[in-house]
């Protein structure tokens, strides 16, 4: 039965996922990028500046720019950093890296313009709790006779959030790293659902389930202070474990690099199938690079609009670095990593890929590599779960116009999520989250392509200003 139902996911996942997405994603991103003349490029150091440096007299929102960033971080950087990079270069080869690279940067555009439209178009209480999102500029913005698009889009956020990204990903890869940490071989086991399963998967599941029910209940301000302390330290210790792994094998990198390029076009493909394994790396690197950094998807937005800021063009500033530091600079440490050490070519699958690297990358003995991995992993996924139950939690609100008890029954669906998310199929999980990422994307990005020209008018207003010394 669970091959059928794998066979069939599978199916669907390849339809959603196939070549008219792919290109409606680049092709939004490209032309965002051209349209607001590389906004990405030309403002980036500006939108690093912004992140350390609160507006001071922000009215409007719950939380301060920089937690916003890191909610959406929270939210962002998790197993697709990690176990999707992984699976990406697995299935489609070390070429999916760079259709991943090229995806962060035109996606950068993406991003920037969803989270700019979020603080416009947000809906602020006169307790000052703050409701945005796609859902809210594609009626306001779009207007109300787009309000089924709305709907659709925050009813496939739910299913990402509950279904995807959220919940059985994280958990999985979490009791993947601790199962191969503490019981790799797997002496210590119960049977449970017909299956058997390590004692550690069972004993860090219910720790897990029960450290998120905790935060989860403090709403919004408990999920970014948590994540304003999580964050800034899990990325600076992934970040600094994979400079590390690049030093020490400094010598293989040029060809590591060369290894990516020439995959990301079929040039290392047996004589007549370089197109197809193209296509593959293509639809791996952009599906996981998607997942990973949620460009496009109109995640970020939800948080974004939750900023204290009275500027959509700064937060959407803020906002755009996300997928650079996801991208550009944690998922490249994966990826390289893995390239560099050839763990992709072992037959491993998940976790384990990116575990090898780190031991065969790390000049620590294979115990040490391994629970760095593991505590990175354990805290990434962590983090997303937070932030991914905010989001469908908004999406829900949205669509129950703020039925307070629908919301908190939801809550408790979630954790129960949380808590049966290691016992699903690898497999499963992965195809699932993909699917669900795919359809909600597809909403969102009609809206950005609607919009551009409010995007475009705003962030031209904003430089305007800035050049006239009116605004800092």
């Amino acid at each position: 039965m669970f091959s059928k139902i794998n066979t069939i996911l599978v199916t669907i996942d390849a339809y959603v996922w196939g070549i008219p997405l792919i290109v409606l994603i680049l092709s939004v991103g490209l032309f965002l990028t051209i349209r607001l003349k590389g906004v990405q490029f030309t403002n980036l150091g500006r939108a690093f500046k912004y992140i350390f440096k609160d507006e001071t007299d922000g009215k409007h929102g719950e939380v301060s720019s920089f937690a916003a960033l890191c909610t959406a971080l929270s939210a962002t950087i998790g197993t697709g950093n990690i176990v999707g990079v992984a699976t990406a270069i697995v299935s489609g080869g070390p070429g999916a890296l760079f259709w991943m690279w090229l995806a962060a940067l035109v996606g950068t555009a993406t991003k920037y313009a969803e989270c700019l439209l979020a603080v416009k178009f947000r809906q602020v209480d006169e307790d000052g709790h703050v409701v945005g999102g796609p859902f809210n500029y594609i009626e306001h913005g779009m207007g109300p006779k787009w309000k089924w698009l709305a709907k659709i889009f925050a009813f496939f956020g739910i299913g990402v959030g509950l279904l995807g990204i959220g919940t059985f990903t994280q958990v999985n890869g979490i009791s993947s790293a601790v199962n191969n940490f503490f019981d790799p071989n797997n002496a210590w086991t119960v049977s449970l659902f017909g299956r058997t399963y390590s004692w550690t998967v069972v004993i860090s599941c219910l720790i897990l389930t029960f450290c998120v029910a905790l935060v989860l209940i403090g709403g919004i301000q408990r999920i970014s202070k948590v994540a304003q302390v999580i964050v800034p330290f899990m990325a600076a210790t992934y970040f600094l474990a994979g400079i590390l792994i690049i030093l020490f094998n400094i010598t293989d990198v040029p060809a590591a690099i060369l290894t990516i390029v020439q995959s990301a076009f079929g040039l290392k493909a047996a004589a007549g199938g370089a197109l197809g394994a193209m296509v593959v790396a293509m639809q791996k690197g952009i599906a996981r690079g998607i997942f990973s950094n949620e460009a496009g998807l109109g995640s970020a937005p939800i948080a974004a609009a939750a900023a204290r800021t009275n500027e959509p063009v700064r937060q959407g500033l803020v906002s755009m670095t996300a997928t650079f530091i996801d991208t550009i600079i944690i998922c490249s440490i994966t990826g390289i990593a893995i390239v560099l050490t050839g763990a992709y070519d072992m037959g491993l699958e998940g976790v384990a890929v990116t575990t090898k690297a780190f031991q065969l990358g790390l000049p620590f003995p294979d115990g040490v590599a391994s629970f760095i991995l593991m505590l990175c992993l354990v805290f990434f996924a962590f983090t997303t779960i937070l932030g991914w139950d905010y989001y469908s939690e908004r999406c829900l609100e949205y669509l129950t116009n703020g039925k307070k008890k629908c919301i908190k029954a939801y809550r408790w669906i979630y954790i129960l999520c949380v808590f049966i998310g290691p016992y699903m199929t690898v497999s499963a999980v992965w195809t699932i989250a993909d699917i669900f990422n795919g359809l909600m994307a597809i909403p969102n990005l009609i809206a950005l392509v609607a919009l551009n020209g409010v995007v475009a008018k705003e962030t031209k207003d904003y430089l305007d200003r800035i050049k006239k010394k009116e605004i800092d």
